[in-house]
Order: structure tokens, then C-alpha cells, then sequence
């Protein structure tokens, strides 16, 4: 499996710019969510199980992050909800839309 592979296969030009790929049971995953749309911000949650080892290996070896969630923005890293919350701190979250 590749990262290409977790893309969703619907239309595209419906799909957010900003992907955050989140696993269950994850607080900074519902940080992560719920600052985006405490803003305001569209995006597209692509959840992931840990028990699919090819699903979360892919997304590692094109992130090369090992935590969650793991949020892109056109398909570059943004990072995680630390990183988010940071854009959000000197109000580049406008940026995203």
C-alpha cells in the first residue's frame, strides 16, 4: 500500500485542501478537529485503525511522523495538533482556506 492508496477515490475537486488523518481514541486528534472548526475550516478526517500496519506504515513513510493526528495541507505536512496550534498562535490558520 502506498500514501497514494489512502487518498479517498470520490471527486476530488470536492475534496478539503486540509486532510487530517486521525486513529480512534486520540485527544490531540479531537484538538486537532475541533480547532479547525472552532475556525471555521473545512477539512477532510481520514481515520485509521493502528491495527492496519500497511495503511499506518504508508502514511509514515510519507510523513515520516510517527505520532497522530498528522494533518496536511495540500497535500504538504503541516504536522500535528502542536503544529497546528501554533499557526493558530500567530494567526496563519487563514492561510488553510
Amino acid at each position: 500500500m502506498s500514501f497514494d492508496d489512502l487518498q479517498p477515490s470520490f471527486g476530488k475537486e470536492l475534496m478539503s485542501n486540509v486532510k487530517v488523518y486521525t486513529i480512534n481514541n486520540c485527544p490531540f486528534c479531537d484538538k486537532a478537529k475541533n480547532l479547525l472548526k472552532q475556525r471555521d475550516l473545512t477539512f477532510e478526517e481520514v481515520k485509521l485503525s493502528l491495527d492496519d500496519h500497511e495503511a499506518v506504515n504508508a502514511l509514515r513513510a510519507e510523513t515520516k511522523m510517527r505520532t497522530f493526528p498528522q494533518i496536511l495541507n495540500k497535500g504538504e505536512l503541516i504536522g500535528g495538533y502542536s503544529d497546528l496550534a501554533e499557526l493558530d498562535g500567530s494567526d496563519q490558520l487563514e492561510s488553510l482556506k
